[in-house]
């Protein structure tokens, strides 16, 4: 169900580029000038977090911007809480 989630949430810098997008959209320039890394390996780590619907993308002219996908998260969140519940999961 999440394969592609925990494995993007593997890596810190994806971790991260995350923690950045918080704040906001943000230009894979923006992202990357926070890293010493090059342009590329931003994109492929950017190409991952889509891949996994942590973030999505919005064009805007010659520029694409990333920002967060919170349903992913708010699926996430719903999941983890399914633990933590008491017996109504379980069958009888």
């Amino acid at each position: 169900m999440f394969e592609k989630t925990f494995k993007a949430l593997g890596a810190p810098v994806r971790r991260d580029i995350l923690s950045l997008l918080k704040k906001g959209k943000m230009s894979a320039g923006d992202i990357a000038s926070h890293f010493d890394m090059s342009q590329a390996t931003v994109s492929y780590h950017l190409s991952l977090l889509k891949d996994a619907g942590l973030i999505c993308e919005e064009k805007d002219k010659n520029f694409i911007f990333y920002q967060i996908n919170a349903s992913v998260f708010e699926e996430m969140l719903c999941y983890f809480k399914s633990f933590l519940g008491g017996n109504e999961d379980v069958e009888k």
